[in-house]
């Protein structure tokens, strides 16, 4: 759910977001919320989200022919993949992803991961956005992420 900021709403208006109020996308693993974009506030220029992650998980790999990604470990610490290279991020860090790099991320830690994620700039087309190059892992249980 949004809610827009302040007493007026125009097609600029500020929105704020709760994760808790986006439903988690589960197709390529782990659980991505996209917060901040063209579906949710009508963003133009890019959009951001969260990604959590249990131990063991992963995010299939991918790469985004338009778009750069920035990545922001904020808990735990994972292991992404650049076109088969390992790059560990620990909390407090942040990873900056270019245009055409296959990546893949892995939670490789024993607790929780979460990270913010950012794309910009929008593709003009849906097959320029995203593009997988392997299938999902069969997520595994979440017992730490249950309400």
């Amino acid at each position: 759910m949004t809610y827009p900021v302040g007493e007026t709403m125009s097609e600029f208006s500020p929105y704020l977001v709760a994760a808790r109020d986006v439903a988690p996308d589960q197709r390529r693993g782990g659980e991505l919320r996209v917060l901040l974009g063209p579906k949710t506030v009508g963003s133009t220029s890019g959009f951001m989200g969260v990604a959590t992650m249990a131990p063991g998980e992963r995010i299939a790999e991918h790469y985004h022919p338009y778009s750069e990604e920035f990545l922001y470990v904020t808990r735990g610490s994972i292991t992404v993949d650049l076109d088969d290279q390992p790059v560990p991020v620990a909390a407090g860090e942040a990873l900056y992803i270019p245009v055409d790099t296959r990546h893949r991320l892995r939670n490789t830690g024993d607790e929780p991961a979460e990270v913010v994620f950012q794309l910009g700039p929008l593709a003009p087309r849906p097959e320029l956005g995203h593009v997988d190059t392997e299938r999902s892992a069969t997520p595994p249980s979440r017992p730490e992420f249950a309400s």
